[in-house]
């Protein structure tokens, strides 16, 4: 398994920067939020599209994907969902980034009918732009995530799509919330799986983000059933501080962090793994 982390932990900061993070602590990956307050979003010119695709090919670390907002459960018409999607994709494809993450969004407190609804929504959307995708070489991921937060619930969705431009960013925070055992949730998304987002955090009330390993999600369990199945993906630890001003500063948790990984990966027979070996390392 190869390890990423997320840029929402480090929101605003320069690409060069993060890079430098990533190979002073072992990273072989980068998962950049495509937002406006970041230093990628759609909005970039092809000019500053081809420096930040630069600036990784010179590095030793990949573009692992773009995480975007897209909701493409959500209610209303289809035109503006699939030109965000397009957008994603066409920015994934100019930074050399295999994946581009969409949100389902379709809302809280749906009934079994609005449900089945919004899976159908979906499905029609993902489906108009997974051929385009392919095209590109990206691949869309539908995060387990806010009204389909379960691995079972997500995987209803790409099912209908059925198609290899579409697949499934396990986020394992919301399967955890939903209540699935980790192999419950592997056995749902095996078919589909693009990668893998790992955090801590301390409770199911208190979100705030933590160090891997100092809250209370099964981490080694998840990796235990991944292990055991042979997968050799990405694993992507978002640390939400964007979200929580609180939170301890991430650069500081890389290390640690890349450390607990290997060391959970010990106890499933697979701590050689190449992308928990460091990096081409730097002091400090």
């Amino acid at each position: 398994m190869r390890l990423a982390f997320s840029t929402l932990g480090v929101s605003g900061l320069a690409i060069p920067e993060v890079i430098g993070l990533a190979t002073t602590h072992g990273y072989h990956g980068v998962e950049l939020r495509a937002h406006i307050e970041e230093s990628v979003h759609p909005g970039l010119t092809a000019a500053e599209r081809s420096g930040v695709a630069s600036a990784f090919a010179d590095s030793d670390v990949e573009v692992l994907g773009v995480a975007g907002y897209a909701r493409v459960a959500a209610p209303g018409d289809d035109g503006p969902v699939l030109d965000e999607v397009r957008e994603l994709l066409a920015l994934a494809s100019d930074l050399g980034a295999p994946y581009v993450r969409v949100f389902p969004g379709a809302g809280s407190g749906l009934g079994p009918a609005e449900t089945a609804e919004s899976e159908t929504t979906a499905a029609r959307r993902l489906g108009v732009v997974a051929e385009w995708a392919a095209g590109l070489g990206v691949r869309i991921l539908l995060e387990t995530h806010d009204s389909h937060r379960s691995g079972a619930a997500s995987a209803r969705i790409v099912s209908q799509v059925d198609h290899p431009g579409v697949g499934v960013l396990w986020d394992v925070l919301h399967t955890w919330l939903a209540g699935e055992e980790p192999a419950m949730t592997h056995a749902a998304l095996r078919p589909h799986l693009g990668y893998v987002q790992v955090k801590d955090v301390a409770s199911a009330e208190d979100t705030t983000p933590l160090g891997l390993g100092a809250g209370v999600l099964p981490l080694g369990a998840y990796l235990e059933a991944l292990s055991r199945d042979g997968w050799d993906g990405w694993l992507c630890w978002e640390y939400e501080k964007r979200w929580y001003e609180g939170a301890a500063p991430l650069p500081g948790l890389l290390g640690p962090g890349r450390e607990h990984l290997a060391r959970l990966l010990d106890g499933t027979g697979r701590g050689d793994c190449a992308g928990l070996r460091p990096a081409r390392l730097r002091p400090a």
